[in-house]
């Protein structure tokens, strides 16, 4: 299933999009969801409602009616990240932080009070002088887990989406650690849906690409994770619950302004597009 939270006349709702490409709300078809956090909760439940519901004449949403915002528009949660988990990541910010001689990977959260939509506006503050831009795989959980193995792991992931990773790298170095220069508001745009983990199928063999102004910055492929999304999510499992509704954003791959020689960081007017194949894209403006 391809999941989203749609607005229209200032509500949001919960949709799944036909075979056509419309979206039909999950309201239309007689089920009743707050969001789609409670949608992941109730999931094993109302899946064969929402499979059964496609099957029948319901009424789409009218397209100029609505708007797309992030599927999760307010996580449960801070957003759990993996840091320089992609080789070329790595080697092009040696100079900056030097991680080639890690062996465990590096964990960090941020704070997304309110996920930006796909198609938002990213904030330029007059005190970060170093936007940037990471294309990431983003993760969700659909059940607690607690001390669960690799091979369990897949069982626990509701589905996929793509996250922008969007950092001041001024305030991230400033600090001597990351929470402040990947938290301010607007700074995670998400979607533009859930991909569920059963339609998406491997999520390792991906293609992860990122624009900007239509260059293309970033290009690789998710079997160049080093950590791979059930191996981040086992280790972390280990006396750590991880709760339903957990989002994990699993790192970028080489191509970041700071990775740039000069760097070529992000400017008001900028557009960048952040796409995953499988999943879609998500094409925000620095404004």
């Amino acid at each position: 299933m391809r999941l989203y939270t749609i607005e229209s006349e200032n509500r949001q709702y919960v949709a799944v999009e036909r075979k056509d490409g419309r979206l039909i709300t999950l309201n239309s078809m007689g089920i009743k969801v707050k969001d789609m956090n409670d949608l992941i909760f109730r999931f094993d439940e109302i899946s064969p409602l929402i499979r059964s519901g496609l099957k029948k004449e319901t009424q789409e949403v009218n397209e100029s009616e609505y708007r797309i915002k992030a599927p999760i528009p307010v996580p449960l949660q801070d957003v759990i990240c993996l840091g320089v988990n992609y080789r070329s990541h790595i080697e092009e910010t040696v100079d900056v932080l030097d991680f080639t001689k890690k062996t465990d990977t590096v964990y960090f959260s941020k704070r997304v009070n309110y996920a930006n939509d796909p198609d938002g506006i990213i904030p330029v503050y007059d005190f970060v002088d170093s936007l940037d831009y990471e294309v990431e795989l983003g993760v969700i959980l659909k059940k607690d887990a607690k001390n669960i193995s690799s091979e369990e792991a897949a069982d626990h992931i509701f589905g996929y989406t793509i996250i922008n990773d969007v950092s001041a790298r001024n305030l991230q170095f400033k600090h001597q650690q990351w929470y402040r220069g990947k938290s301010l508001d607007g700074y995670t745009p998400m979607g533009p849906c859930i991909v569920t983990a059963d339609e998406l199928g491997d999520a390792h063999n991906l293609g992860i690409t990122c624009y900007i102004n239509d260059e293309k910055r970033q290009e690789s492929n998710t079997s160049f994770m080093i950590t791979t999304v059930e191996e981040a999510i086992s280790e972390l499992s280990q006396g750590m619950t991880l709760k339903a509704g957990t989002i994990l954003a699993t790192g970028t791959p080489g191509g970041v302004a700071m990775g740039m020689k000069p760097p070529a960081y992000l400017k008001k007017g900028d557009v960048i597009r952040c796409e995953i194949r499988g999943i879609g894209s998500l094409v925000n403006t620095c404004g």
